[in-house]
């Protein structure tokens, strides 16, 4: 064969390779949808194979609806992704793409369906601004700060890369607005947790709870999603003035249900309830015959009652006050004043107890009594002198008598 044949027939072959090297490259346009595998990732732009006679660049931009630090935080090497041609120049062998298109056109649709069914999304927090959240949902959407927990929120600078839980709550595709809540989802679901658990309790059941918040007139408790009120009354056996001397938030008790309104979702609790109670505390502790100290809470006329333990008081009747006679309690105690008494009688199934403030206290002695002057004894008179009396007096009387005459 001759050098020009042989010439001839390689060009006639690197004709045929370029003419089907030229048939397998994918002809494409402005706007068209290709799918491409990512061969390599930069900070700031993914660099894509879509089958054409060149690469594709995706700007971090166009890889996202919300700002990205870095393209590795959407894309990774070998993944297969949809884009939109948004510019190709065979001149300059430049062909842009973007994969924020694709999602968002897709996106719009999803979203739509998910606000009128009411979806439960998963989106993770892209940036922290101003009023509230930006999250990817496809396209750029909006968390305002009152939607984002059930409780106010002070500081949302550690929110950033969090997934919340989210129910699209508004949309305008023109303005471009999508807002959504998490504080919805939350609610119905604390709404739907408390309903069970009201629907489990009984009055008397005992269960452990929280103290959420403190109040003038108690304290709230949460006892698994739904919170119930302890009463100041019923704070403990002694008496509490305010509910921050027996708990404070956050405080781990034991309560016993008093009262269940389920229609109106109110729940009365006792954590003094679940304590021994003052009576039962003393059973063993103060006797018949003990002398302990007191303090007098209040008097009445027929006497004093002194409380002798947190929430025991006994009576100290009128008549054991003192020694000498009074007319009311008034005279001799106060309320307030610590006394010595001493137990007369206890009865703690009755909660009674007779006490004694003058059993405590010796008698003073008695003051002798002023002797009566005793009038001089008459002496004795003889039957003589007696008849010589007689007729002195008759004698006496005669001489009288017979002037008369």
């Amino acid at each position: 064969m001759s050098e020009e044949t042989k010439f001839d027939q390689e060009v006639q072959s690197a004709e045929v390779s370029q003419e089907e090297s030229m048939a397998n490259v994918t002809i494409i346009k402005k706007g068209d949808i290709v799918t491409g595998k990512v061969i390599k990732v930069d900070a700031d732009q993914a660099v894509v194979d879509v089958g054409y006679k060149y690469d594709g660049i995706v700007s971090v931009r166009e890889l996202s609806s919300v700002q990205l630090d870095n393209a590795e935080e959407i894309v990774q090497v070998g993944q297969e992704i949809e884009l939109k041609v948004l510019t190709i120049d065979d001149n300059k062998e430049k062909l842009v793409l973007s994969k924020r298109a694709i999602d968002s056109e897709k996106s719009w649709e999803k979203l739509a369906a998910d606000m009128e069914n009411k979806t439960i999304l998963e989106a993770k927090v892209a940036e922290v601004v101003k009023g509230g959240l930006v999250v990817d949902v496809g396209l750029r959407g909006f968390v305002p700060a009152s939607m984002v927990e059930r409780t106010f929120v002070e500081d949302f600078s550690d929110y950033k890369g969090r997934t919340l839980r989210l129910r699209v709550k508004e949309m305008d595709r023109e303005k471009n607005k999508v807002i959504l809540s998490q504080k919805d989802v939350l609610d119905e679901e604390f709404e739907a947790k408390k309903q069970e658990t009201i629907s489990k309790l009984s009055v008397g059941q005992e269960l452990t709870g929280t103290v959420q918040r403190l109040t003038q007139f108690g304290a709230f408790v949460d006892i698994g999603g739904v919170d119930g009120l302890v009463h100041i009354s019923e704070m403990a056996w002694h008496h509490v003035e305010h509910a921050s001397e027996v708990v404070k938030e956050g405080d781990q008790v034991r309560v016993q249900v008093l009262k269940l309104d389920p229609a109106n979702e109110r729940i009365s609790l006792s954590i003094k309830a679940t304590q021994p109670g003052p009576w039962e505390s003393v059973k063993n502790k103060i006797n018949i015959g003990d002398i302990v100290t007191g303090t007098v809470k209040r008097l009445v006329q027929f006497g004093a009652f002194i409380e002798v333990a947190p929430g025991v008081e006994g009576l100290v009747h009128i008549s054991q006050i003192a020694h000498r006679h009074i007319a009311t309690p008034f005279e001799v105690l106060k309320e307030g004043q610590e006394v010595q008494v001493k137990v007369l009688d206890m009865n703690p199934g009755e909660k009674r107890i007779s006490l004694s403030i003058k059993e405590t206290e010796e008698a003073p002695a008695r003051e002798p009594r002023p002797e009566r002057e005793r009038a001089p004894k008459r002496e004795s008179v003889s039957h003589e002198e007696l008849q010589g009396l007689n007729l002195t007096l008759g004698e006496r009387f005669g001489d009288k008598l017979s002037k008369f005459k």
